[in-house]
């Protein structure tokens, strides 16, 4: 792939960046928050390659959906929408996240959305008004980190709130973010390339089952492709621990992360009740 810098990051040659969206250029706090977080990858060597960036719309709402390998995907998942007019993506969170001192008033500074999933169906109700708002809402359907680095379980919120909403859904997907800081291995903040793929709005028909079905499809599609090309300009991470086992890696299958996952459940459910 040709490709040159943009802004920072590794973009193909042929993207045109667009103006920034003027609504969202004005909110300091967070266009801050995201210029900070830009220099810490600069001078950390994260060289992130964001490839789709033009899928992304210039301006009205969006759900942006992506996969889960490590705790920098929220920056990562944002790149996108900086690059094409310096765009806002608002977060679905925890609502008891909201409640944490500090970090409970930033994350509301910064226009996240809190997601209270003790009400059902009632929880998806704050992402779709800030859809119809305007805003751009990531979200994560595997709901946590995925062990084995391959797509695990999706939920069906993604496909949901944004036939609901009446928003394009879009699937991102990023790869190399488990190398930086994930579960259960070593922290790397340096010298780390990434890689960030946008595809094109996936075509809703109010059907959840079937839309999230979609959904994974696309994103497993956009998966391939950036595996490919990051196993021939980086490193293909045979025998690696970050490299799923169904591609040379020593990851955990999805079933053992499956495992693992309803083993950590357990015990935050049985830390609850001693409580």
């Amino acid at each position: 792939m040709d490709t040159r810098r943009y802004r920072g990051f590794t973009v193909p040659r042929l993207y045109e960046g667009i103006a920034a969206n003027r609504d969202e250029a004005v909110e300091r706090f967070y266009q801050g928050f995201v210029g900070f977080a830009r220099r810490l990858m600069r001078a950390a060597n994260i060289d992130v390659t964001v490839i789709g960036a033009e899928n992304i719309p210039a301006e009205g709402g969006a759900m942006l959906a992506g996969n889960h390998t490590g705790y920098a995907d929220f920056i990562l998942l944002g790149t996108g929408p900086y690059l094409h007019g310096d765009r806002l993506v608002r977060f679905m969170a925890k609502k008891a996240v909201f409640d944490v001192p500090v970090l409970g008033q930033l994350l509301k500074i910064m226009k996240h959305v809190p997601v209270d999933r003790a009400r059902g169906a009632d929880s998806i109700a704050p992402a779709v008004s800030m859809l119809r708002e305007g805003n751009l809402v990531g979200i994560f359907p595997e709901a946590t980190i995925s062990r084995s680095f391959e797509l695990a379980h999706f939920k069906t919120g993604a496909a949901r709130i944004s036939h609901q909403a009446g928003v394009p859904l879009i699937p991102c997907v990023i790869w190399g973010s488990q190398r930086i800081w994930t579960k259960d291995l070593p922290k790397h903040f340096r010298n780390v390339p990434v890689i960030v793929r946008y595809g094109e709005p996936v075509a809703l028909t109010g059907d959840a089952e079937a839309d999230t079905a979609e959904l994974k499809r696309q994103m497993q599609l956009l998966l391939d492709a950036s595996r490919n090309e990051y196993a021939s300009l980086h490193t293909d991470g045979a025998c690696e621990a970050w490299m799923p086992v169904a591609l040379g890696g020593t990851a955990p299958t999805i079933a053992e992360a499956e495992k693992i996952y309803a083993r950590e459940r357990a015990e935050r459910e049985a830390k609850k009740r001693r409580k």
